[in-house]
């Protein structure tokens, strides 16, 4: 249930209002804007008599929803929600580009990777220290020693470092992540989603390869409802029928979530496509589709990588790339640092 508020509602009023709401054994997602403030009610809200709020005189118009997801839901939140990554906003007209290897591979790979990517234009640096592979026989990734391979690379160069998390054992391993990505095999680890929205770091969520929109959405309730609203949600490609590709880049996904929620999304053209030569023209229609930023998997020597080699681009691939993302960023009212 939303309530909307008239602008000049007084605090005491306000605050009786709200009072009441809670002996209810609701809980209130209070989202204020410049024209109204909007009041969202979680929980079991077929105790509220819609007549009785509607007759308030600080109301000025009551609805029920039915999707079930609340907090992600832009009727509770009008406003676009800006998530900040180490002093990079994502959202609101933000736009982010996350660079970096698929996975850190040496010390050297890593520092070069990093050191192209920043200088191309990129404002977060990814790299896998953890690596969920189909095959038990492909390469896992470093683990620890990977993950501490990143963290210095990307305080070098003096970038926020987004890395994917496998299992709730590994959550202290990463107190100075600056984003934890949760990939496409662990949208629906609803255990693992809920120790994150007890953290305050912020989520990258991925979609899983066959999620409908609900369910990713779904899934972002599961950190929220926690606490934690600090999630950016990612289009990543879903399976379909064609083989052509690794995955289809669902496009339409992103003007839909648009409407659905205040979240952020970014798309991750490497691996919907999984071919490094679609990831240009990929990335410049999901500006146009309207996303919030781009995650790409960049390679100083992709033929050498030990991790999904097809789709890493090159850094001087990368930096044509964002200057044709800068040259497009205006058209859709977007801007980066």
């Amino acid at each position: 249930m939303i309530l909307i508020l008239k602008n000049d509602c007084e605090k005491a009023k306000y605050e009786k209002l709200t009072e009441w709401i809670k002996n209810l054994g609701l809980e209130i997602h209070c989202s204020r804007g410049e024209n109204s403030t909007v009041l969202g009610l979680v929980g079991d809200t077929s105790k509220v008599d819609i007549d009785l709020v509607r007759s308030i005189d600080i109301v000025q118009s009551v609805k029920r929803i039915s999707e079930p997801y609340k907090k992600a839901n832009r009727k509770f939140h009008p406003l676009d929600t800006v998530v900040d990554v180490g002093g990079v906003k994502i959202g609101g007209g933000n736009f982010v580009l996350i660079a970096g290897p698929c996975s850190v591979e040496s010390e050297e790979q890593i520092y070069s990777v990093a050191e192209s990517v920043k200088k191309a234009g990129a404002t977060v640096l990814r790299g896998g220290a953890f690596k969920p592979r189909t095959s038990p026989y492909s390469f896992q990734g470093l683990r620890e020693k990977g993950l501490k391979m990143l963290l210095d690379a990307a305080k070098a160069v003096e970038l926020p470092v987004v890395t994917e998390i496998m299992a709730i054992n590994q959550l202290d391993l990463f107190a100075d992540v600056d984003m934890i990505q949760v990939g496409a095999r662990n949208m629906q680890n609803f255990e693992l989603l809920k120790e994150l929205g007890k953290t305050d770091k912020p989520i990258l969520l991925k979609r899983g390869m066959s999620a409908t929109i609900e369910e990713l959405l779904m899934s972002a309730e599961y950190i929220m409802s926690e606490g934690n609203e600090n999630v950016v949600l990612c289009e990543r490609g879903i399976r379909t029928f064609e083989h052509y590709t690794r995955n289809t880049l669902d496009l339409s996904a992103v003007p839909v979530l648009q409407e659905l929620t205040h979240l952020p999304i970014i798309a991750d053209p490497s691996h919907a496509s999984g071919i490094a030569r679609l990831v240009e023209p990929m990335s410049l229609a999901a500006i146009g589709a309207g996303v919030d930023g781009l995650i790409i998997e960049v390679h100083n020597a992709p033929e050498k990588a030990l991790c999904d080699a097809a789709q890493c681009i090159r850094p001087d691939e990368f930096s044509a790339l964002v200057k044709k993302v800068d040259a497009l960023l205006p058209v859709v009212g977007k801007k980066r640092k």
